[in-house]
């Protein structure tokens, strides 16, 4: 029902690329990434807008993630009734803001999400209550921490139930303890040092939006993150490439 999720339970880095209404989504989606990440926070993109994309999401290996723009209850909904299987939300600071968020993602008893029907692939059910509690139990859900002050709460953060990754916004998270960009800087270091093993202890897999310059996947990977987003576009080019290569000997 939910690769990505069954992946990150097994202990597996779960590796996914960004897309959106432009994007090759059908042959992004059976690439071999275990998700395409959509923001419609720092991009012209309506959630709504992203539709037919979800769509051609069907049944490929990929499972769709959105980001919405801010914490809110009308934009949680509007991503997860058009079939996302995980939801990140931005700049999440407080413990109060996390359990807004998972309440707004999860049917109840577990949370407040409002139905209106089955959505998405999740599965053949015998009764709605058992496909309610098969999306609470499958869906991604996915806090970003990316300010002082959150850092600042990350362990009464990650105390409360139901989050499943939480997600360093790398750029933000740099601005805000005063060395901008400067990711090999050891005040940035640390800082993800503290969050991975907050983690470790909260049983909640730390992840990136996208690999830091200057810090190295495999480094990030024995620290305990496990869920990050890479750029495809070098290794489709390498790939044509290749092929072509293979025609013209």
């Amino acid at each position: 029902m939910n690769s990505a999720k069954d992946r990150l339970k097994a202990g597996e880095p779960v590796i996914g690329a960004t897309a959106s209404v432009n994007s090759e989504v059908g042959f992004l989606a059976d690439s071999g990434y275990d998700f395409l990440l959509f923001d419609t926070q720092h991009s012209p993109v309506e959630i709504k807008q992203l539709q037919p994309q979800l769509q051609a999401m069907r049944g490929k290996s990929a499972v769709p993630i959105i980001r919405v723009g801010e914490n809110r209850a009308d934009q949680i909904c509007y991503a997860l009734d058009l079939g996302a299987k995980g939801i990140i939300v931005p700049m999440v600071n407080t413990p109060e803001e996390a359990a807004n968020m998972v309440q707004w993602c999860k049917y109840p008893f577990d949370g407040m999400r409002s139905s209106s029907g089955v959505k998405g692939e999740w599965g053949e059910y015998s009764s709605y209550r058992d496909y309610m509690d098969a999306v609470n139990e499958q869906l991604l859900v996915i806090p970003m921490i990316e300010t002082i002050e959150a850092l600042d709460n990350i362990e009464e953060i990650l105390a409360v139930p139901g989050i499943d990754v939480l997600l360093i916004g790398p750029s933000d998270l740099s601005i805000n303890l005063d060395v901008a960009l400067d990711y090999p800087n050891p005040k940035y270091v640390e800082a993800l040092d503290k969050i991975a093993a907050a983690c470790a202890n909260a049983g909640v897999v730390p992840g990136l939006y996208f690999i830091p310059p200057g810090l190295e996947l495999s480094d990030l990977i024995a620290k305990g993150y496990k869920f990050f987003t890479l750029p495809w576009n070098g290794w489709a080019t390498e790939g044509v490439q290749n092929g072509l290569a293979s025609v013209r000997g």
